[in-house]
């Protein structure tokens, strides 16, 4: 027989089911992702060279293509933040499972790297110090995939049974909304708080 006219694997074969194993056991094997696709491992190697550490960031590469920092270009900081955060957040609410795995790596694809480029320039156009920037990105970050984590939390955070349990805390679980809109309050709530603070330090650095 001679060769087959459409290849059998390529990059993003390769990629969307190493995502795919990701989304299901939160990690993959190269073996076990050869092993998914039907092939040989030497077949996952011959399209990517690099491994599991280039896999790893295709990975990162096509689950945060969501993310997009460009408003951190066209309007002011604090305007951009929820922009950029909200991207953020339907970036890894679709790929929770991914987080864990993806901090192992740094990142390295240069559209990805543009983005944190587009928000540390916003930050910086601001007049926040240099020696800040990335630990406000961290921090923001940090908070993100938090929310994300949470978005896929039990509906009910916390499950006071008919034990003991204080009158205020049972107020507040009752008048808590539920499910996915109880996390995207706590985002929203959690992502005006760290603006306004930013805010307080932005006044305050520019006011000593």
């Amino acid at each position: 027989m001679g060769r087959p006219r459409v290849a059998l694997l390529d990059r993003d074969k390769i990629t969307a089911a190493a995502l795919a194993l990701v989304d299901r056991d939160g990690d993959f094997t190269m073996p076990g992702l050869a092993k998914h696709l039907g092939v040989q491992v030497s077949s996952v190697y011959h399209h990517v060279p690099g491994g599991r550490a280039e896999l790893i960031e295709l990975v990162r590469v096509h689950a945060t293509k969501r993310i997009d920092g460009s408003a951190f270009d066209e309007v002011p900081w604090d305007a951009a933040f929820p922009v950029w955060a909200g991207s953020f957040l339907d970036a890894f609410s679709a790929h929770p499972t991914a987080i864990r795995l993806l901090a192992t790596e740094p990142v390295r694809d240069p559209s990805l790297v543009a983005v944190y480029g587009s928000v540390a320039s916003g930050l910086r156009r601001a007049g926040f110090p240099d020696d800040e920037i990335l630990a406000i990105i961290t921090a923001a970050e940090n908070l993100f995939l938090g929310a994300a984590l949470d978005s896929v939390a039990p509906e009910v955070m916390v499950d006071v049974g008919v034990g003991e349990v204080s009158e205020d805390l049972r107020a507040a679980l009752a008048a808590a909304p539920a499910g996915r809109a109880r996390a995207r309050q706590a985002f929203e709530v959690g992502l005006a708080v760290f603006i306004d603070g930013l805010r307080a330090k932005l006044v305050d650095a520019q006011g000593s």
